[in-house]
């Protein structure tokens, strides 16, 4: 009898809720093995739990929490970064508010991307990152994130670029609006979400499932000749 194939394995940061939950139980539904990180609570308490996962914490800022997460992983298929923060209300205009925002979207991308090269390089594995329809235009609002979000783009094409002589490739989602519990009360206010609505020609908030699909597709080997890419998934908002 032959062993079994074994199955994919793949570590979501920021994988405990909103759109990277979405993802990581969409791996898991399509046959991964998946580690969905989420940030350490204060009170030691373990990230919340998603279905069909295992759930492990992890900070993107801090160089000994990721090094912990890559202690013992012998095979990595897929990485998936989505862990990110947002700080609205201007209070991305103060410089350390704004280089922490940098920090853990942009460089916590780039320590996970890096930590998971030699693993990813052994198996021939892939990363999709997750930059933003801010990644194409700026914020008045949230400069840190905007900034963030377009060096995520840029920092994608560079390494697919630097490492596809390794067989890796690396591309990005960039969601539009997302309905999560971050964006609640935008959805739930007729004022703030008709106009945005009235923007996106498919007419409707977008759900983590949405993303979730394309994260599958260019996981998978039917995109084996696609690389750099930031791909939309935002109901047509960037289009018009």
């Amino acid at each position: 009898m032959s062993d079994p194939v074994p199955r994919p394995t793949a570590i979501v940061t920021g994988g405990t809720s909103g759109i990277g939950a979405g993802i990581a139980r969409a791996l898991a539904a399509a046959g991964h093995s998946v580690l969905a990180c989420g940030l350490p609570r204060a009170d030691g308490v373990e990230p919340p739990a998603v279905d069909g996962v295992r759930t492990v914490p992890l900070d993107v800022t801090d160089p000994a929490s990721v090094a912990r997460l890559f202690d013992g992983i012998e095979r990595l298929d897929l990485l998936v970064n989505c862990a990110g923060i947002i700080r609205r209300g201007g209070a991305e205009f103060d410089p350390d508010v704004f280089a922490r925002t940098l920090d853990v979207n942009l460089t916590g991308t780039m320590r996970l991307c890096v930590a998971a090269h030699p693993a990813l390089k052994a198996a021939g594995g892939a990363i999709v990152n997750t930059a933003s329809m801010l990644s194409f235009h700026g914020s008045a609002f949230v400069p840190g994130y905007a900034a963030s979000k377009g060096g995520v783009a840029q920092l994608t094409k560079s390494l697919a670029a630097a490492w596809a002589a390794d067989g890796i490739r690396v591309n990005a989602v960039a969601p539009g609006w997302i309905e999560t519990d971050l964006t609640r009360p935008l959805v739930e206010d007729p004022a703030r979400s008709a106009p945005i609505l009235a923007r996106t020609p498919q007419g409707r908030w977008g759900t983590p499932d949405d993303v979730a699909g394309v994260v599958l597709f260019l996981a998978s080997d039917a995109a084996r000749f696609v690389t750099g890419a930031v791909v939309p998934v935002d109901g047509g908002y960037l289009a018009v």
